[in-house]
């Protein structure tokens, strides 16, 4: 079953040493506030979910909170996490497998696709993926080490009126949301301003509220 994409993504990361109860209620309320498309993210080096079995046992909780409330669901990175998980989708790095190769493994598997330059962003939509991410718009210590692309990469792929979906994604929060909006992005994806916040559903809400009603028709005509 196709989902419909949302306007706000959270990739849900888990916290070294936090209690799983502990991650999948922030996650279930994040989704309660508002978050309307969901991506799970283990870190390779995670000594909880780094190996495959703990992952896909983390991914189907998780998946099955968002399949409760119809939101599309991606798995970070594993093509097999993602297929045996039950996910709709993958999100693949840059230096992730490529998107031609996940298709072959996994037909029926959404994607989604990181850019970091116009370059990339050319190349993701020529992969015809399901969505595509633009960022990091600000440095943010979820990928340490890389540079921040700017509200001009935004200002970039929003003059492009891409086909297909993207997102802004990398340091969006409260503060930062209203200028990135105002570079043309109409879905945002975040990690810490919803999921390490004191409320995740009250920051989900207040998030959603600041973007764009008419999302869809700017972004796919």
């Amino acid at each position: 079953m196709s989902r419909s994409l949302g306007r706000l993504y959270l990739v849900a990361t888990p916290r070294p040493d936090q209690p799983e109860a502990e991650f999948l209620a922030r996650v279930e309320a994040a989704l309660d506030g508002g978050v309307d498309t969901l991506q799970l993210r283990c870190k390779a080096g995670s000594p909880q979910y780094g190996e495959a079995r703990p992952y896909i046992a983390l991914a189907r909780r998780v998946g099955a909170l968002a399949q409760a409330r119809d939101v599309p669901f991606f798995v970070n990175d594993r093509v097999d996490v993602a297929l045996v998980s039950g996910a709709d989708g993958v999100h693949l790095g840059q230096g992730d497998l490529p998107a031609e190769w996940a298709r072959r493994l996994a037909p029926g598997l959404q994607i989604g696709l990181s850019t970091h330059s116009p370059e990339q962003a050319a190349r993701a939509q020529a992969e015809h993926p399901t969505y595509f991410a633009v960022g990091p718009v600000y440095a943010t210590p979820t990928k340490p080490g890389r540079a921040a692309a700017g509200l001009a990469y935004v200002r970039h792929v929003a003059a492009l009126y891409p086909a297909v979906p993207w997102y802004a994604i990398g340091g969006v929060d409260l503060s930062t949301v209203d200028d990135v909006v105002a570079a043309g992005a109409t879905r945002v994806a975040v990690v810490r301003a919803v999921l390490d916040a004191p409320d995740p559903a009250r920051a989900a809400a207040d998030l959603l509220a600041r973007l764009p009603d008419a999302w869809e028709a700017r972004v796919c005509r």
